[in-house]
């Protein structure tokens, strides 16, 4: 098939719910994926910040060839030992003691309300109920999730949504003390924002959430589905400020590109959950979790994080030595990278494919960078000298 009938198919086969520059991709190689002319363009998307260790890492097909030989699926109705070498080394490497397994962000944002929901109505009987979300904020598309993503053009054409949620403004600490009170079950938040801008939490408001839902008995969930597993230079993005939740929601880069997502919590948590409460066919498949687990040992390596923090400090400061007076802002952590503009974007991400580059928005004025966490020092430059030129175009 060439270009143009795989994109005929696609508008006669496909829901139409994607809007695609007429490109199709064919192979990647490094932080570099290449179309079916031939170009090839600088990934700065990274297929939404999942692929982690970019394109033709050796040991990932390796990993799923040899597991897929023995086992790809059997479901949670028995035991299986890559999932429990996964859920181990996440444990050691968090604040967590369980892990349940799931196949995307959104499913384990869906989990993590309905643990929520469980433990307070365990440990407070009825009533307590209200889940609390903030503007700016993504958790996903499905239902629940839906209804702690404050955005009307997503919401509206599917309400009503979940019932009780509370909408409150990011980074206020004063709004904590009177939103979160005793009829909050939870509070979900990311440590940074993805799709509402790539906005860090302030401390202050991060502590201040810690320390009231503590108050008011509410559970804590910090939804790192994009920005944890290395993406801000640290394995999880609560650890650059040194607070803990009750429970951690990650997905994108967890299995090399492969769906996965994981609930980690507390035993507390752990403890209101009985069988036949929450289970998934899919979740924790052998592949899948055998993939992951070599994933994650990459990710977790200090060497490899400090690369993260060299490489982020460095596309910082190249890009806030452009001289562009469309430039609102620039800010992030690690290769998390927001780009704030005084008009729109969504030109600049059409046009970056013509200058070998391939770009993604976070709201209509921010440019959102999060390439492979491969990158290389020259690739940084060579991605922001592109960039310029495209700001220039």
């Amino acid at each position: 098939m060439d270009a143009q009938q795989v994109i005929d198919w696609e508008r006669q086969y496909l829901l139409g719910v994607y809007k695609r520059p007429p490109i199709v991709f064919e192979r990647g190689e490094g932080v570099w994926v290449y179309d079916t002319e031939g170009k090839k363009y600088l990934d700065l998307v990274a297929g939404i910040a999942v692929n982690a260790l970019g394109y033709g890492d050796p040991e990932i097909p390796r990993i799923m060839a040899e597991q897929a030989s023995k086992l790809i699926h059997l479901s949670n109705l028995y035991h299986t030992a890559p999932h429990v070498r996964l859920a181990r080394r996440l444990v050691e490497q968090s604040f967590a003691d369980k892990v349940f397994f799931a196949n995307s962000g959104a499913e384990a944002n869906e989990g993590a309300i309905k643990f929520a929901r469980k433990y307070a109505r365990t440990h407070h009987g009825e009533g307590k109920t209200v889940i609390v979300a903030f503007d700016g904020a993504f958790h996903g598309r499905t239902m629940g999730a839906l209804a702690l993503t404050p955005r009307p053009h997503y919401q509206d054409p599917f309400k009503p949504l979940m019932p009780d949620v509370r909408i409150l403004p990011f980074n206020d600490v004063a709004a904590v003390q009177e939103g979160v009170d005793e009829q909050v079950a939870a509070v979900i938040v990311e440590p940074v924002q993805g799709e509402g801008g790539i906005r860090p939490a302030d401390p202050a408001f991060l502590r201040a959430l810690r320390d009231r839902t503590r108050e008011v008995d509410a559970l804590l969930i910090f939804d790192e589905v994009q920005c944890g597993l290395g993406r801000t230079g640290y394995l999880w993005a609560h650890e650059y400020y040194g607070i803990t939740p009750d429970v951690l929601t990650v997905a994108k880069p967890l299995a090399g590109g492969l769906p996965m997502s994981a609930i980690l919590m507390t035993q507390a948590v752990a403890d209101v959950m009985e069988p036949g409460d929450h289970a998934t066919t899919f979740g924790g498949g052998a592949v899948v979790s055998a993939v992951a687990e070599y994933v994650v040992s990459r990710l977790s390596d200090p060497a490899f994080l400090a690369h993260v923090r060299e490489r982020g400090e460095q596309l910082l400061a190249r890009l806030r030595a452009l001289d562009d007076p469309r430039i609102v802002e620039i800010r992030g952590r690690g290769l998390m990278v927001g780009v704030e503009f005084s008009e729109d974007v969504a030109p600049f991400v059409a046009r970056a494919p013509e200058h070998g580059l391939l770009l993604i928005n976070a709201g209509p004025r921010v440019i959102r960078l999060v390439p492979p966490l491969t990158i290389s020092e020259e690739e940084v430059d060579t991605a922001v000298d592109r960039f310029a030129r495209l700001l220039g175009s």
